[in-house]
Order: C-alpha cells, then sequence, then structure tokens
C-alpha cells in the first residue's frame, strides 16, 4: 500500500505543481437538527449522527459536535502521518493519537458572557510505531504539523461567514 499511496501522492504533487487551480478543493457538509439535541450530518455518501451526553440534555445518540472536532484534529493527523511518511520513505507501522480537550461549559450554557464557548486547550499524544530512527520521526512529525489541514484550521485564524435563511410559516406571504 504504502508504495501505492507514495505514487498517489507524488503524482498528486505534480498534478498541483503544473496546474494549481486543480488543488482547490472545497467539501461541504449538511446538517439538519432531528429530535431533541440529536442531529444527523452528511457529507458526501456519508451520514453522521450527532448528539449530546444527557447529562448535558441530549439522548446520548453520538458524539457531541467538539467531540468531533477532537476525532478531526486525530484521524488527520493519522492521515496525514501516513501520507508523509509514504512520500518521505518513512517505515510507519502504526499511528494512533490520544487528545482531550478542555472547555468551561458556562459559556456554552450563556451563565458567564466572559467565558468562551469553545476549547480553550486541547492536549494530546501521537503514537508511533516504526522502525525509523529518533532524528527521521522528528522530520516526520514537523512535515504532519507543518501540512495536517485539521491542525491548521484550529491553530489558524479562520474566516468563517454563516448566513440566515429563515422560514415562518404562520407569516402571511
Amino acid at each position: 500500500m504504502s508504495t501505492d499511496l507514495k505514487t498517489l501522492i507524488a503524482e498528486i504533487q505534480e498534478s498541483f505543481r503544473s496546474e494549481p487551480a486543480k488543488a482547490l478543493a472545497r467539501f461541504e457538509s449538511r446538517s439538519r437538527l432531528q429530535d431533541g439535541l440529536r442531529t444527523e450530518a452528511t457529507l458526501r455518501q456519508h451520514r453522521v449522527v450527532v448528539d449530546e451526553p444527557e447529562a448535558l440534555g441530549g439522548s446520548d445518540a453520538g458524539p457531541n459536535p467538539v467531540e468531533l472536532v477532537l476525532a478531526a484534529l486525530g484521524t488527520c493527523q493519522e492521515i496525514t502521518y501516513r501520507a508523509f511518511a509514504s512520500a518521505l520513505g518513512i517505515p510507519l507501522e502504526e499511528v494512533s493519537v490520544e487528545l482531550e480537550g478542555e472547555l468551561d461549559l458556562r459559556g456554552f450554557f450563556a451563565v458567564d458572557d466572559g467565558v468562551p464557548a469553545g476549547y480553550r486547550t486541547i492536549r494530546g499524544t501521537v503514537h508511533l510505531k516504526s522502525s525509523a530512527s529518533q532524528e527521521e520521526l522528528e522530520k516526520l512529525r514537523q512535515a504532519v504539523n507543518a501540512h495536517c489541514p485539521v491542525l491548521d484550521t484550529l491553530t489558524s485564524p479562520v474566516k468563517v461567514e454563516l448566513g440566515l435563511a429563515a422560514e415562518n410559516p404562520t407569516r402571511a406571504a
């Protein structure tokens, strides 16, 4: 698999170098509140149930949104480690990521407007199984952290624009 992945990555890189416009990608997510706090997101052909734990008013039918942020970071790190290890010719048998995030729920529940609603800290450990030298693994770590899209999204300012399209079935036309 790594040889095929290495070849694929090299082909993609060359394609993007010769035609940078091909590198622009758009990803989409659509979601709809179901019942209570349970929601369902559709990403391409995949459906993800998202909910809050019972202690926060949900029915615990799935992970909550802030847990998905951690999962997005962890899985993106794993994928980026695999891709860059392959591209750099660094042997990599296994990758796993453990993450935890801390947030103050007073922000979400509007108890204190001075408390942000999102994560203040995310900590974790990337576990690698590899016969590579420490120097090679450090080179890999630096490449991954420089090119992991979710890590970049979380650590760089991102312009977010959310519009509102409200329907009111009781309002006269």
